[in-house]
């Protein structure tokens, strides 16, 4: 094979009559740094080998293959590549960063195509509506943009749509839902016994729908199934808000329930939040969230920062709910009554949602059908069972008070709570005989 080096500048002839093995000739002259090699299969490529100004190592780059790209053709890239080198840049390195950013670009656009062919399912319309609806978010330039609701409601419209929608719809095309499709998830929610959260996700999944079809992610002819669905269940006439509960536990009621519950199939957790309700007389969202920093077991008060009143109170804890934190505390963590899993607080619709499955399974307690509010109305009721002054029994439970009334005297009663309290949780162990 012929491996002749020459002082002389290459031909194309030169080039055209290597044969495969040759080794690598060089252009002279003002050319120097071009190189020509043909290799085993016959193709003959062009190079330019030059020292990197970046590196300061001996560096080759390919500039194409004879005769698609012919020497005249050759030596023009090769000044090219020698300017660049001048200014202190390393074509090799170029040349591959253009190669990377030629497949990022390819690959981008392969993702555009996959994406445009995806379905846009529920679950993308849920995170557009909770992201950009709901949520706080950042804008361009870092700036933090508030979402539509405050922090625990954000947390609270999250934990819906992902409690109930989620795990039924998730994976369907948003487009494809009916209105039969949402009217039978909500009815899956009544059918727990959880009324009010089913209104809560029919008037959330409605409100995702609406979002989406404003910006567009929807036909002209779509039509809100969930806004369908609450027509036909308004037609239906099924109950999705809180109904006005009027059933009060008999004592009888009430002991049976107490001597019942350590064996019932409610959690430990759980067990606790009835337990401490009826001491207390707290609504059941209120025990749920308790923290211990609100907790005072010196002065035996249990401090709830925000109510439903929109006011601030102390309730008075009797010394059996004492006693009960006192040993509750060496347990838990920042809150008194937390999920096993995240720790966190446990949701008040919990309660609600495992007497439907004890009903279901027939494992319930066999008095009349009751709910976790009903013990709150039961205590209330008590309190005047015992002879406790109204305007007592009211601020025990945290009611205001209405009219001139509600304006003019702003007692707390706090002593008088304390002592009727104590009374009521003395009451409920005379009741099951450990008085």
């Amino acid at each position: 094979m012929g491996t002749a080096q020459s002082t002389k500048p290459l031909s194309s002839r030169t080039v055209e009559v290597m044969k495969p093995g040759d080794k690598i000739k060089a252009d002279t002259g003002e050319n120097a740094g071009l190189r020509v090699k043909c290799g085993a299969t016959g193709v003959k490529t062009f190079s330019y080998r030059y020292t990197s100004p970046i590196t300061l190592k001996l560096i080759q780059v390919k500039i194409g293959s004879f005769p698609e790209t012919s020497l005249a053709e050759a030596r023009l890239k090769l000044q090219e590549l020698k300017q660049l080198r001048r200014q202190g840049r390393c074509p090799a390195t170029e040349a591959r960063e253009q190669q990377r950013q030629e497949k990022e670009f390819v690959l981008a656009q392969e993702c555009e195509r996959a994406e445009a062919k995806k379905p846009f399912i529920v679950e993308d319309l849920v995170e557009l509506y909770l992201a950009q609806y709901i949520e706080d978010r950042k804008s361009s330039n870092g700036r933090i943009i508030a979402g539509a609701r405050k922090p625990k409601g954000q947390s609270e419209t999250r934990r819906t749509l992902y409690g109930d929608v989620i795990p039924k719809l998730g994976d369907m095309p948003a487009d494809a839902v009916t209105r039969k499709v949402v009217v039978d998830m909500v009815m899956s929610i009544v059918q727990r016994g959880a009324n009010v959260q089913a209104g809560n996700v029919l008037r959330e999944f409605s409100a995702a729908y609406e979002f989406a079809i404003g910006l567009g992610y929807f036909s002209d002819e779509f039509a809100n199934p969930a806004l369908l669905a609450k027509s036909s269940l308004r037609q239906a006439k099924v109950k999705l808000t809180h109904q006005r509960g009027k059933r009060v536990l008999s004592d009888t009621e009430l002991a049976t329930l107490l001597k019942w519950l350590p064996g019932a199939d409610y959690t430990a957790t759980q067990k606790n939040v009835l337990r401490f309700t009826l001491w207390t007389g707290c609504r059941t969202g209120e025990v749920c969230n308790a923290a211990w920093k609100d907790i005072d077991l010196e002065k035996q008060t249990f401090h709830i920062r925000e109510s439903k009143t929109g006011t601030e109170r102390y309730v008075q804890l009797p010394r059996q709910a004492v006693e009960f934190l006192t040993a509750l505390r060496m347990t838990t963590g920042d809150y008194l009554f937390p999920s096993q899993k995240t720790k966190l607080p446990i949701q008040q619709k919990q309660l609600t949602e495992q007497a439907w499955r004890m009903r279901q399974a027939d494992t319930m307690i066999k008095i009349p059908t009751w709910t976790p509010h009903d013990l709150r109305r039961s205590v209330r009721t008590g309190l005047s069972r015992l002879q406790c002054p109204n305007e007592v029994a009211e601020a025990a439970l945290g009611h205001s008070r209405k009219g001139i009334e509600g304006t003019y005297d702003l007692h707390r009663y706090e002593p008088e709570c304390r002592h009727w309290l104590q009374k009521w949780a003395d009451h409920l162990d005379s009741i099951i005989g450990t008085g």
